[in-house]
């Protein structure tokens, strides 16, 4: 696959490595030619410094041939603009565009543009692991609205069923591991201490399933 990747801080340098490890072409364009020192000195992609949306610079990096484009610099009105040019206009089969300031999410909202929220995700992710105790995101969807989190059931809910434990929480059991052997866990399974429960939840519903995992709530 052929990827354009706008942008060469932090994270667009470890993206353009991260894609060039699995064997995809890349180029990478930033308008500051020494942020390319970012790149690891063995990366042997193509790099083009000039700004991306000056004239010619994306039919010049090859967009009309490529087949994933993303726009990850600092701001959020080039990357929404470079996105929506790439997807409209030249229609660029993939591309996702970051969101740094949660202020401008709207505008990638409003260009219906696949989006990363790094500040956000990144935020959300500290708050619950301050607050999971033993309730942890294994896996995230989207901007993180929903995620499967992984859970040690404790003593308190020994002989319960699960179908308790999800009583009006808006939640999805995905699996449940016993003795290392995992199953498609059904509502009337009775729970023991330390079995481990995966569940597809929103961060509200996580934070409810763990108040009443811990005997928390009022």
């Amino acid at each position: 696959m052929y990827v354009i990747v706008v942008g060469c801080g932090r994270v667009g340098a470890e993206l353009a490595q991260l894609l060039s490890r699995r064997d995809h072409d890349v180029t990478v364009i930033d308008q500051v030619g020494s942020s390319f020192s970012h790149l690891d000195p063995a990366w042997r992609g193509r790099t083009i410094e000039a700004e991306a949306m000056a004239e010619g610079v994306l039919e010049r990096a090859g967009v009309r041939q490529a087949q994933g484009l993303a726009a990850v610099t600092n701001s959020d009105a080039v990357n929404a603009v470079v996105a929506h040019v790439a997807r409209t206009v030249f229609e660029v089969p993939a591309v996702v565009s970051r969101n740094y300031d949660p202020r401008w999410r709207a505008l990638h909202e409003a260009m219906g543009l696949p989006m990363v929220s790094s500040t956000a995700w990144g935020a959300q992710r500290v708050q619950e692991l301050l607050e999971s105790g033993r309730l942890r995101p294994v896996l995230s969807a989207g901007n993180g609205e929903v995620e499967v989190y992984e859970l040690a059931v404790p003593d308190l809910w020994r002989g319960r069923t699960l179908a308790e434990l999800v009583a009006d929480v808006e939640c999805a059991p995905v699996s449940l591991t016993r003795g290392g052997r995992a199953t498609l866990p059904q509502p009337s399974a009775l729970l023991e201490a330390d079995d481990v429960l995966q569940v597809g939840a929103s961060v509200e519903a996580a934070a409810q399933l763990r108040r009443r995992l811990f005997g928390e709530e009022r």
